[in-house]
């Protein structure tokens, strides 16, 4: 068993993460899934098929719910979703943290949210100026 991953972004932000990680690691070791959220959509209808693609991904061990900007429709959208067990949310999605949670898949599904956010934040600096 093994935790499932789940993106709810904003449109294809989620798609071009994981095409991104996937062109860097050429195979994903964790199931992985993008639910796509635009204004258009009714929110209800996002929610349920955010539970079916939970129930698909959640192998036994839980699902780790990855989100782009807290308080925002999709991050209001995965909150929603998180009140199944063994279901965590992390807001702030960027490639050092995906990379993070890609390359521990072995981790319990609280270790990987954990390593998951430390990946994410050290993968934010500040770079000096070039001269």
């Amino acid at each position: 068993m093994s935790i499932g991953v789940l993106l709810v972004t904003h449109g294809k932000l989620g798609h071009h993460l994981l095409d991104t990680l996937t062109d860097m690691m050429d195979q994903l070791p964790l199931a992985t899934d993008v639910l796509e959220v635009r204004r258009v959509q009714a929110h209800e209808v996002l929610i349920n098929q955010g539970r079916k693609m939970i129930e698909r991904l959640d192998s036994g061990d839980g699902v780790l719910i990855l989100t782009d900007a807290f308080g925002s429709t999709p991050s209001n959208i995965a909150n929603k979703l998180a009140v199944a067990q063994r279901v965590l949310v992390i807001a702030g999605v960027n490639l050092p943290m995906l990379v993070r949670i890609f390359n521990y898949p072995r981790l319990s599904l609280e270790d990987m949210a954990r390593s998951a956010v430390e990946g994410g934040a050290r993968g934010i600096i500040l770079c000096p100026p070039t001269s």
